[in-house]
């Protein structure tokens, strides 16, 4: 396969990960062209960016996920490439289309391939084809609630009803017992068709206290996976990710391995390219794990894989868009320690949105410290887009300096005029359970916030 080298890219997102992105590009000789919509036309990273244009108004519908507008954009200056970043547009199978159809390379993997992982029920039977161990279930979508029903005496309460065409906790409830399943399957159905447009359900086995453990994967173009080490995302508030680390102390070396190599070939087996993750719920025993979904796309908590490889994901991206191989995983090192804590514009007790003007920032610094984010004093984080405004991550030579280092660079994070999640994160970074790895998914609504949960 030639290889292409790529010269303009137009970065298809906003906030942080576009500037994240920019300085990628640039770094590596590339123009960086950004775009933005009305609420966001002052935010200081479209000076930074080579060229910038506006795509719409406020409303993603109208700017971010304008596809037309964007596409548009890409021609008007000469873009040969897309890097959509993720949330918006970046698994949307037929803005991969569109840009093949415009000769623009997308940054990511291929519209089949986003087809074959979209469908959360038929990537469960892709995977069980590939030997990769899932959670009971049903076998697919289901019908209607009299299947549910059906299966759930099968195998057994509780049980979990999914959105197949969900994200982010939307289209899911727990079923304890079989006298509401018929009111909690009718709920999660409308929330999916509500959120996605798609109502279809499918159904697994409920786990109590799963770890969220999630693998990072690159994949070219010439058949080549490698592994970027593992990731421990358990700390969730309602399935929305709040830390993560990496790597993931509760597993043993030979539970390591063989979850790495599964997800290998599990990428393998569907012919990926470019950067994915695949997410495994781990049993209380730390020893099974299973198939949860792909996020056929780069994550938010990528920072802290760079960080114990020290590689650049975003630069890898574009280098496998461009047809280059990937080095071997031999040449691939891992040390420390590091996490993540997302910055949130919320309140630290609630999590309910708290949009305004910032009027005092002061980041933090030191050796072995990252802060990704747009925002800056004097900025306004408008109402209208996800309500992370940072990400902070350290790197420590292991996972005691490493809290250590987070607790001190989130108590010298200071941010005025909006409310911010950096309390939570202090409190999580002096909690005994987070310390000794005790933290499951459901972990903060039982124990650590239990007040808050209404």
């Amino acid at each position: 396969m030639k290889t292409k080298k790529l010269s303009k890219i137009l970065i298809a997102n906003r906030g942080e990960i576009a500037l994240r992105a920019i300085r990628t590009i640039q770094e590596m000789g590339k123009q960086a062209i950004a775009i933005y919509s009305t609420a966001d036309k002052n935010t200081y990273y479209l000076d930074v960016a080579d060229a910038k244009v506006c795509v719409g108004a406020e409303k993603s519908s109208q700017s971010y996920l304008n596809i037309p507008a964007i596409m548009s954009a890409a021609e008007l200056f000469g873009a040969d490439a897309i890097f959509p970043g993720y949330g918006f547009l970046s698994e949307n199978q037929n803005f991969v289309e569109i840009c093949a159809h415009h000769n623009i390379e997308f940054i990511g993997p291929t519209a089949e391939v986003m087809v074959l992982m979209s469908d959360k029920s038929k990537a469960k039977d892709v995977m069980k084809e590939a030997g990769v161990p899932v959670i009971m279930g049903s076998d697919g979508a289901l019908k209607d609630f009299k299947e549910a029903q059906k299966i759930a005496e099968e195998i057994g309460y509780p049980v979990i009803l999914k959105a197949a065409a969900g994200g982010g906790g939307r289209g899911m409830r727990v079923v304890e017992k079989p006298e509401v399943l018929k009111n909690l399957y009718l709920a999660a159905e409308s929330e999916a068709l509500s959120a996605f447009g798609d109502g279809t359900i499918y159904m697994e086995k409920f786990i109590r206290n799963p770890k969220h453990i999630e693998v990072q994967i690159l994949a070219d173009k010439h058949g080549n996976v490698l592994h970027i080490g593992e990731r421990d995302c358990s700390a969730q508030r309602r399935q929305q990710k709040l830390i993560e680390e990496s790597p993931a102390v509760v597993l043993s070396e030979s539970v390591r391995k063989k979850l790495l190599d599964t997800a290998v070939k599990a990428a393998k087996h569907i012919g990926y390219v470019g950067a994915g993750t695949f997410e495994f719920l781990l049993d209380a025993n730390y020893k099974d794990f299973y198939f949860m979904e792909m996020n056929t796309r780069l994550q938010v908590e990528h920072c802290v894989s760079e960080m114990v490889s020290g590689l650049d994901l975003v630069e890898w991206m574009i280098r496998i868009a461009e047809g280059e191989k990937l080095p071997s995983q031999d040449s691939i090192t891992f040390k420390g320690h590091s996490i993540e804590c997302r910055i949130t514009a919320e309140d630290p007790q609630k999590f309910y949105p708290c949009p305004g003007k910032i009027t005092r920032w002061i980041s933090p610094g030191g050796a072995n410290v990252r802060l990704d984010s747009h925002a800056y004093a004097g900025y306004t984080v408008p109402m209208h887009y996800d309500s992370m405004i940072g990400k902070l991550i350290v790197w420590g030579k292991d996972r005691d300096e490493a809290i250590r280092r987070m607790h001190r660079a989130l108590r010298e994070f200071c941010i005025e005029g909006i409310k911010t999640t950096i309390p939570f994160h202090i409190k999580m970074m002096e909690n005994s359970d987070f310390h000794q790895s005790k933290i499951h998914t459901k972990y903060l609504e039982q124990t650590f916030l239990p007040q808050n949960e209404g």
